[in-house]
């Protein structure tokens, strides 16, 4: 019987929806942390593929060199490759994208590509990630019954940078769409919301809806330590 394992540390991977046809073909494993991944690899088990959607550490080259190790990314690689592509794409304007799904190579996002998927860019982060697992739940069952034969990379290479904490703080002098946009692309779980600092108050936002020019949004309050 084949053996997949799929690794994520989001919690929104956990709605991930494998066909009845796959579980009853496939024995599926999963890992949520780095220590889990290591126990799986560790026994011994020959999985097919090792699928990583969601995985926020580097992976170790035991791993890919063993084991057809995939990853995916939310950009239309070899654009945006690197790290927060979603803020990055939203910055860029983008509303959206193609979910590619890789091999893990030494190079950063540099893998040969099984497939790509479209998704849309529209509402908050956490709704993006949420419409993502769909779409990565279909990828995965495609790359385990066709098998693709993964195709280098066609075309000129670009670099996000993995945004810090600090840049969450809002920018002065956006239009009400771009604190819109601003505000949208960190409302997910476990994110850096936009925030702003007024004296020793720390004003958080989430919920950001536009309609026309009005935009309204949830702010929390916060008072931070003198």
């Amino acid at each position: 019987m084949r053996r997949i394992l799929i690794c994520s540390d989001r919690s929104w991977t956990e709605r991930l929806e494998l066909s009845e046809r796959l579980l009853s073909e496939v024995d599926v494993y999963y890992a949520r942390t780095q220590p889990e991944l290591e126990d799986a690899t560790a026994k011994g088990i020959m999985f097919d593929f090792i699928f990583f959607p969601f995985w926020s550490r580097i992976i170790d080259e035991s791993i890919y060199a063993q084991y057809k190790a995939v990853i995916f990314h939310m950009t239309d690689l070899p654009h945006g490759r690197g790290g927060s592509p979603l803020q990055n794409l939203i910055l860029e304007g983008a509303t959206s994208t193609k979910i590619s799904a890789i091999e893990c190579a030494e190079v950063l996002d540099g893998g040969a590509v099984y497939l790509k998927k479209p998704l849309s860019l529209e509402g908050s982060a956490q709704e993006i990630f949420e419409r993502a697992v769909p779409v990565i739940s279909e990828m995965i069952e495609e790359i385990v019954y066709t098998n693709p034969l993964p195709t280098p990379q066609s075309g000129t290479a670009t670099r996000f940078r993995r945004r810090k904490p600090e840049q969450s703080s809002i920018p002065f002098e956006l239009t009400s769409q771009g604190a819109y946009d601003f505000i949208r692309m960190l409302d997910a779980e476990t994110y850096p919301k936009a925030f702003i600092r007024h004296g020793t108050l720390k004003i958080v936002f989430s919920e950001a809806r536009l309609i026309g020019d009005e935009l309204t949004v949830k702010a929390v309050i916060e008072e931070e330590a003198k």
